[in-house]
């Protein structure tokens, strides 16, 4: 096998030579920077752990190979020879990418400072002297790496883990302006849509502290309603920043799909995954979607999203608008509860009442269809990306973190026992579909989603904007973290009928709270064509504009 050795750089590209025979008496060789001297053996540092024979048998068993021992031996010399490149390309990342872990001070909240469980590490990192979010206070999803501060992600799998560099979407709050005042507990990996998965234990909904917030930005939230801080960023797969915005009482804004790069936030699945705002008013949603919007360069979800403006069309209200009351989105067969589709349809009056023409709208996949699709695609698509793929998989551009999967990759074996049933459910059927299945039945769900996007679409060329309830039911009992399989399962996952379809969809939809009933917050669900955010918020702002401040939770 030939040595190669490297000597120096060609225009930021390191330079790879053979390695002369005899190396003490070769010509001097230019500097490299290289931990190791001028140059190193690449081969032979043996920084990535060389298989055995016991390695390949079950990795041959898996692909189905019937290998002879002299096959075996041949084999294996080849990885040697492959994972020599693996090692070099250590040495170049360290070199050329890799950043230093910044130095932020932070601390675990006293038990006083978290009666809801909400807060999963607070610090606080000042932006800019000026900017749109100057002197307001954010905190950040625990799956949004914020550099210097400790990052878990819901999970014993995660714990421990800080970051090295911000997301962009804390870059951009930090330049606006904002202060940056912690880290909010979100659902273990974020596959909960109620909140009581958390490793950290369960997130109390503040309306009354024996319900759940919803999930899984459910600290997010939960700090926004009792006013700790003044905004939140959240993620989306399935619903997770509508629906405990949703039940906690405050406004929430899912995204167009791209429009908002999910650079630095532990992804699910790609094709679903959205970060966004969540705040008490509708308006610091708008500036703060203004600030974390456009493309990165960065991330391979986006594909040169357009420019938005929300905050500049935020006031121009209703009038003459058509608004679409989703037809399959209410009264839902053993979910919907009629007092919420009452408050939500009064809300709609009240837009009606400002100048807007409603009627009905229909997407016949809505209802039962989509969250087949998505049933599929997150099962498939989570145990592929985020379980095998360690968070972010393979096959795509753009930006990856290495330490991150490192970490993940080892701790969530360490600590399988520990994931939650929710997550546990989705790894077993998931391994098992990719295995049995071969992925077809992924393809097959991708496949229908442009029928199911084009359903909302033809409601769209009669409707400017399409109204539904985001939750179909008022918020439930927070389930015992021992309680059994079936039902922690089904508790964690049973609400997502009306928000999940637009994640798989990629349209924006606002959670806006429309009433208390029984004294529990309801909300609606307004959802605009792609990239016409502007167009939901500002839905969002003329009814938030007529139906004045919403109550606050008790003793807030």
């Amino acid at each position: 096998m030939e040595h190669r050795v490297a000597t120096g750089m060609d225009n930021g590209v390191l330079r790879i030579e053979p390695m002369p025979a005899h190396p003490a008496q070769a010509a001097p060789v230019s500097a490299c920077p290289i931990p190791g001297g001028p140059y190193r053996y690449l081969e032979n540092t043996m920084s990535v752990k060389r298989p055995d024979k016991a390695d390949f048998l079950i990795a041959a068993q898996d692909h189905g190979y019937d290998l002879s021992d002299s096959q075996m031996a041949s084999f294996l010399s080849l990885a040697d020879e492959t994972l020599g490149s693996y090692e070099a390309i250590d040495e170049l990342y360290a070199a050329h990418v890799a950043q230093p872990t910044p130095l932020r001070e932070h601390s675990k909240p006293t038990e006083a400072e978290n009666l809801h469980g909400a807060w999963y590490v607070k610090t606080h990192i000042a932006g800019a002297a000026s900017g749109p979010l100057a002197g307001r206070t954010v905190v950040i999803k625990d799956n949004v790496s914020v550099a210097g501060v400790p990052m878990a992600n819901g999970s014993l799998s995660l714990d421990g883990y800080v970051p090295s560099e911000d997301a962009t979407v804390v870059k951009r709050l930090l330049a606006a302006g904002a202060t940056v005042v912690g880290k909010s507990v979100c659902e273990d990996l974020c596959f909960s849509g109620a909140s009581f998965t958390s490793a950290t234990g369960a997130v109390k909904n503040p309306w009354d502290l024996t319900r759940n917030a919803g999930g899984s930005s459910s600290g997010s939230a939960v700090l926004v309603a009792l006013q700790e801080v003044d905004m939140a960023i959240g993620g989306d797969q399935g619903g997770s920043i509508r629906m405990p915005s949703a039940w906690s009482g405050i406004v929430g804004h899912k995204p167009t799909y791209s429009l908002v790069p999910y650079t630095g936030a532990f992804p699910i699945e790609r094709t679903i995954d959205h970060v966004g705002p969540m705040a008490n008013n509708v308006r610091d949603c708008a500036v703060m979607l203004d600030v974390i919007a456009g493309a990165d360069g960065l991330d391979s979800r986006q594909k040169n999203p357009p420019a938005v403006s929300c905050v500049a069309t935020l006031d121009q209200g209703v009038a003459g608008l058509k608004i679409g009351l989703l037809r399959e989105g209410f009264a839902i067969p053993g979910m919907s509860e009629p007092q919420v589709d009452a408050l939500v349809r009064a809300a709609v009056a009240q837009l009606e009442s400002l100048g807007a023409t409603v009627g009905e709208a229909s997407a016949p996949w809505h209802r039962g269809v989509a969250l087949d699709m998505w049933n599929v695609i997150a099962t498939d698509g989570a145990a592929y990306q985020m379980l095998q793929g360690n968070g972010y998989g393979m096959n795509v551009d753009g930006y990856y973190d290495p330490d991150i999967m490192s970490y993940f990759g080892a701790r969530r074996r360490e600590h399988a026992n520990a994931l939650s049933s929710s997550v546990r459910a989705v790894a077993l059927t998931g391994h098992y579909s990719l295995k049995n299945l071969h992925g077809a039945y992924y393809a097959k769900a991708r496949m229908l989603v442009p029928e199911l996007t084009r359903q909302y679409d033809e409601a769209f060329k009669n409707f400017d904007v399409l109204v539904l309830p985001t939750m179909p039911f008022v918020a439930t009992t927070l389930t015992a973290a021992d309680a059994p399989i079936e039902e922690y399962v089904h508790s964690a996952l049973n609400m997502l009928a009306n928000t999940a379809p637009f994640d798989l969809t990629g349209h924006p939809a606002t959670s806006i709270p429309a009433g208390l009933a029984e004294g529990l917050p309801v909300a609606m669900m307004i959802v605009a064509p792609r990239f016409k955010d502007a167009l939901a918020l500002r839905v969002a702002q003329a009814y938030e504009t007529a139906r004045g401040a919403f109550p606050r939770p008790p003793g807030v």
